[in-house]
């Protein structure tokens, strides 16, 4: 889970590197490496969830430039990516919710 967009992109790895920073732990060791069963649980799920879709979004800006877009909505989780990026908090503070 992430793993193609951290060896693809150092926005991305570094978006990893600063949750396993932040958590204290490596929760990118978790998503690229399992177990499964500790991934699904919700209380890594949610975070790795969030992880992924903002090194998504930060490897997009490093390849085509600032992006501006119009909206940000998310469903369920989402929601917190979609905050995040309206500036709502900080990674730090989403990731810690």
């Amino acid at each position: 889970m992430g793993r193609a967009w951290c060896e693809a992109s150092p926005a991305a790895r570094a978006t990893f590197d600063e949750a396993d920073e932040i958590l204290g732990e490596s929760l990118s060791g978790t998503c690229f490496n399992g177990p499964t069963e500790t991934l699904n649980r919700t209380d890594v799920a949610q975070p790795a969830l969030f992880v992924c879709a903002i090194a998504c979004y930060r490897a997009l800006v490093e390849r085509d430039g600032e992006l501006h877009p119009a909206s940000a909505a998310g469903l369920s989780l989402g929601e917190y990516t979609a905050l995040h990026l309206a500036g709502v908090f900080d990674f730090g503070d989403g990731l810690r919710l």
